[in-house]
């Protein structure tokens, strides 16, 4: 076998075999001395009408941080972050209109602000907007259906929350 058909065979093996490798994407470091972090209720400023809003918001988030272990979740007076959040507005919009003019499906958009502190310090890591949505029928289910559309977009921002805490630094 001559060296170039050589080359193209080692450079092919090589390339088969870092494209099967699998790799994990984590974040950089915490900000120094950020190892834990407190999340208070979320406040609901939108006017919704969903009375459990903030406090779902809040559990399911609480859930997201302990699960994804990156920081240990602990209360205040021993958290080294801290994650406050308002649910600013929430917008619930027609997405698909038949030609009859009935809406089908509809849109439910979660917009929630988010300080991220160095409690240690006490200094602002970053101040940030999160919008996101969930899609539900509108046919008939009444409520139950529009609560789906809610807590799809509620897991969305939620991960969108995590993500930027555990890699945005």
């Amino acid at each position: 076998m001559d060296i170039q058909k050589l080359k193209y065979l080692l450079l092919f093996s090589f390339l088969i075999l870092f494209s099967s490798c699998n790799y994990s994407f984590k974040g950089a470091s915490p900000p120094e001395g950020i190892k834990t972090i407190f999340i208070p209720t979320i406040t609901d400023e939108s006017g919704f009408g969903l009375p459990t809003l903030g406090d779902d918001m809040t559990v399911l988030l609480k859930n997201k941080f302990i699960n994804d272990n990156t920081l240990e979740y602990t209360e205040k007076t021993t958290a080294d972050g801290m994650l406050t959040c308002r649910i600013t507005a929430v917008r619930d919009e027609a997405l698909v209109v038949t030609g009859a003019e009935q809406v089908t499906r509809r849109k439910v958009t979660i917009i929630v602000s988010t300080d991220f502190q160095n409690l240690k310090k006490t200094k602002n890591i970053w101040t940030r907007e999160f919008t996101n949505w969930g899609e539900y029928e509108s046919q008939g289910g009444g409520f139950s259906r529009r609560d789906e559309g809610v807590k799809t977009a509620m897991d969305k921002i939620t991960d969108d929350i995590l993500l930027s805490v555990i890699s945005d630094w």
